[in-house]
């Protein structure tokens, strides 16, 4: 079933349900939407944009970013995900390397697309989107004047690819994943064998929804979703929104995760319409889910993905994580991702395509309808990411018997120091267990006796005060002398992907810069 299909069947079912609520509480309806994203579609084939061309869209948190992405899609057409925290240069950038010939924005980013146009292909189309919506709401009035000229035709294909989202590019330059609608197909298929069953889901956007938000917003239309949009990743106004809407779904980066954990106002708003909890993006620190399930109740639940197979390859439910809680001989379970999903294959595999063994490490590899088509114009990478028939992840884990997948580093992450392999994840959920720690980074550094040493960068709790000596001394105890690092810094913040993530990459050419090799 195709993507946009859902979609109808949700307008259709639930006409004068909620679709939407913008971040300013005016809500859409079904009804309302489905006549929005049809008059799209009509008015870009009406201007002779021609199936199968790429649109970008550039948009915050706001529900005519993600009718547009329904528009464009329904028109046949393959949707470009920009990130609005992206730099202009970044998102000019996957413009160009896709080939978009057509650009929707939003009005608050005018002076980006007027930088961004001048990267589009052909004959460029640019269009702001509360224009075309009717003004001050998306109510479709202006679509219809632009697009009475029938709804185009669309054929049933579901190995067409209908988005291309930007790869994370915390170790390099972004790429672009292609999606088809059998990646969504596969995702919807898998995330609903996985998640609570409810008639009515509501979900919060509080992650952009140019990348988890918004894909799981439309992971939730099979169920007639109303989607909550938010536009500040505050705390307190997330648990307000929580409260105030009767939130049932949620997905955060563990970024956002730990900033709730910490603030002095958790506990003091209603979170118990929360059903389906879902960190990912990230590992999370063993500790962190510990606390996470005692702030939440049994609702946490994480996922492993990435652009390339999208959030469900592998998933640690709230029932796995209750069980870890409750019983020592399954306390391992909190450092896990989880097991393979029903529609995904996961494996070991080393070096030379050998799929390898409970408990020995290598590289994460997966195949799944829910893996990427490919990299959109760069066969070279999408042939070295799919080498002996599998997907790459570039991610280093162990299985354990029962089929527990543990991440254990990023394969360029390992840190080879006197000739030891140290992973940094590990020293990492040491620190994040950490009373005083908010998040943190290890890296290698360039060392003249052990090649390479290790660093912690850390970013404490606000308010917090901890001296780098008494970190050093923490990590000794729990991690040995091999393991612990050399040195640590602390830092006022971390810089982070626009999706959240810590940027390494960022962080590890302060130290490696005039070399020839970060290793």
């Amino acid at each position: 079933m195709q993507l946009i299909s859902h979609f109808e069947r949700a307008a259709h079912l639930h006409p004068d349900r909620l679709a939407f609520v913008q971040p300013d509480g005016e809500g859409i309806s079904y009804a309302s939407a489905a006549q929005t994203v049809h008059a799209l579609a009509s008015a870009l084939r009406a201007a002779g944009v021609m199936e199968g061309a790429r649109v970008a869209i550039l948009c915050p948190n706001d529900s005519v970013g993600l009718l547009a992405m329904l528009g464009a899609i329904r028109a046949g057409l393959i949707w470009i995900s920009l990130n609005p925290r992206n730099t202009v240069e970044d998102n000019l950038t996957l413009v160009e390397t896709a080939g978009a010939s057509v650009l929707l924005f939003h009005k608050m980013f005018t002076a980006e697309a007027e930088r961004i146009r001048g990267g589009l292909s052909g004959s460029p189309l640019c269009m702001e989107l509360y224009y075309l919506a009717g003004g001050g709401r998306p109510s479709g009035a202006k679509f219809r004047s632009a697009g009475e000229y029938g709804l185009p035709a669309l054929s049933y294909d579901m190995d067409r690819p209908c988005a291309i989202f930007a790869t994370g590019g915390t170790t390099g330059r972004s790429k672009g994943a292609v999606w088809t609608n059998r990646t969504w197909e596969t995702l919807i298929a898998n995330f609903w064998t996985c998640a609570p069953q409810t008639d009515h889901p509501i979900h919060l956007c509080v992650a952009p929804i140019t990348h988890g938000a918004g894909a799981l917003a439309l992971i939730l239309l099979p169920r007639g979703v109303t989607n909550v949009l938010m536009t500040s990743t505050d705390p307190g106004a997330i648990l307000a929104a929580i409260e105030r809407h009767r939130v049932t779904h949620l997905f955060l980066p563990p970024t956002v995760l730990y900033a709730l954990l910490s603030s002095p106002l958790l506990g003091k708003h209603d979170t118990s319409s929360l059903i389906f909890f879902l960190i990912s993006a990230a590992p999370v620190g063993a500790d962190k889910l510990r606390e996470a399930v005692g702030a939440f109740g049994p609702v946490m639940c994480q996922a492993f993905g990435q652009a390339e197979a999208p959030f469900l390859l592998t998933y640690l439910s709230s029932a796995d994580l209750v069980r870890a809680l409750t019983s020592e001989a399954d306390a391992h379970i909190l450092r896990s991702c989880g097991r393979a999903t029903m529609f995904a294959e996961v494996e070991i595999m080393d070096d030379c395509g050998h799929i390898l063994g409970p408990g020995q490490a290598g590289e994460i590899v997966a195949r799944s309808g829910l893996v990427m088509a490919g990299y959109y114009a760069d066969e070279t990478a999408t042939s070295a990411v799919s080498e002996f028939g599998w997907h790459h992840t570039g991610d280093i884990g162990i299985k354990d018997g029962a089929g527990f997948v543990f991440i254990v580093d990023r394969k360029r992450d390992i840190i080879i120091s006197g000739g030891f392999n140290i992973y940094s994840t590990e020293v990492e959920n040491v620190l994040l267990a950490h009373s005083e720690v908010q998040d943190c980074a290890v890296i290698g550094v360039p060392d003249d006796k052990w090649g390479e040493a290790v660093k912690a960068l850390v970013e404490c709790k606000a308010g917090a005060s901890v001296m780098p000596e008494d970190l050093l001394a923490y990590c000794k105890e729990k991690l040995g002398s091999v393991k612990c690092p050399k040195t640590i810094e602390i830092w006022e913040r971390l810089p982070r992907s626009p999706v959240g993530k810590v940027l390494k990459r960022t962080i590890r050419e302060r130290y490696w810069v005039g070399r020839e090799r970060q290793v």
